[in-house]
């Protein structure tokens, strides 16, 4: 399987603080993207919550999730993101890719705008039971 990178920015919607380039590594195994500290710290984002992870060798750790502005192929969304520490790796992970409406071609590795669906439930007039 290859590997897919990709250039993105982070921001903070309504800061006045510039857009952070980061150089992602896609990862669909990922629920969340991470952000390593250098990039967060400079964003002055704070955790609003604490989640455990488990590492490939089954070590349990415990990191703070936050939300950031994510930017990647000209397609901007609000995203949870792991606040991670200094030797975390920058990775795009599933729940960022899915809100961007972005997935990543299992043929070439690259990514490509999803087929977005919208199922609709026919709406049924309600009445009271008995009437």
């Amino acid at each position: 399987m290859g590997v897919t990178h990709v250039s993105g920015k982070v921001s903070l919607q309504g800061r006045r603080r510039r857009p952070v380039s980061v150089r992602f590594l896609v990862d669909t195994g990922a629920v969340f993207t991470v952000l390593p500290e250098e990039v967060w710290r400079a964003l002055a984002l704070k955790g609003d919550r604490v989640a455990e992870f488990t590492l490939a060798d089954g070590t349990i750790i415990r990191r703070p999730v936050s939300e950031c502005r994510v930017q990647v192929e000209g397609r901007v969304a609000t995203s949870p993101v792991v606040l991670g520490g200094p030797d975390d790796a920058p990775l795009l992970g599933a729940v960022t890719l899915e809100t961007l409406g972005l997935m990543v071609n299992p043929l070439t590795r690259e990514l490509s705008p999803m087929r977005l669906m919208l199922a609709g439930v026919l709406a049924r007039e309600w009445s009271p039971a008995g009437t």
